[in-house]
């Protein structure tokens, strides 16, 4: 199947609560180095998500969910255990300001979409529903509607495959 017609099945649509965060969220914040000696064990890990930012995030995000942050989420080490963790629990996505580079790329890797777009109109609690391929947030909380730049379909099939090592596993190569 080409990259195309995997992009088209990759994740069109997720729906869920937004967690709001603010600027400049570090990986540190994310997955706390304290807990490096977890990092063989991501269930666990995962356990401490964005604790010293939101001490209840873990014990309440649902699969679907989103993270929303302002400006440099993501700002940091290059753990790549940040986007991980955030996946582990189920995050549909995270939505931001801007990212840190490192951050960005490590995201899409894992299989954890990062978008851009103005999170300022978004608030913790609100019901979003996103579509990766046209480039909408719907906030069905407020009816009003944000847009990003769509992510292009290769890259949404490389969110379907699971992430850059799954993508490759799976098909022998990096060609999208």
């Amino acid at each position: 199947m080409d990259a195309l017609n995997r992009a088209k099945r990759a994740m069109p649509l997720a729906k869920g609560r937004a967690f709001k965060f603010g600027d400049d969220i570090s990986t540190d914040h994310i997955a706390p180095g304290r807990y490096f000696h977890l990092r063989n064990d991501l269930p666990k890990l995962a356990e401490h998500t964005l604790e010293d930012a939101d001490p209840t995030f873990a014990s309440r995000v649902k699969p679907g969910d989103f993270v929303v942050g302002g400006r440099n989420f993501g700002l940091g080490s290059s753990r790549e255990h940040a986007p991980r963790v955030i996946r582990e629990c189920g995050v549909a996505a995270v939505l931001a300001k801007s990212f840190a580079r490192i951050f960005y790329r490590n995201s899409f890797n894992v299989g954890l979409p990062a978008l851009v777009c103005d999170t300022d109109g978004i608030e913790e609690g609100d019901e979003l529903e996103v579509n990766l391929g046209s480039g909408v947030i719907r906030d069905l909380t407020k009816s009003t509607e944000l847009r990003f730049t769509p992510i292009p379909d290769s890259m949404r099939a490389l969110l379907a495959d699971g992430g850059l090592t799954e993508h490759i596993v799976k098909h022998g190569t990096f060609k999208l």
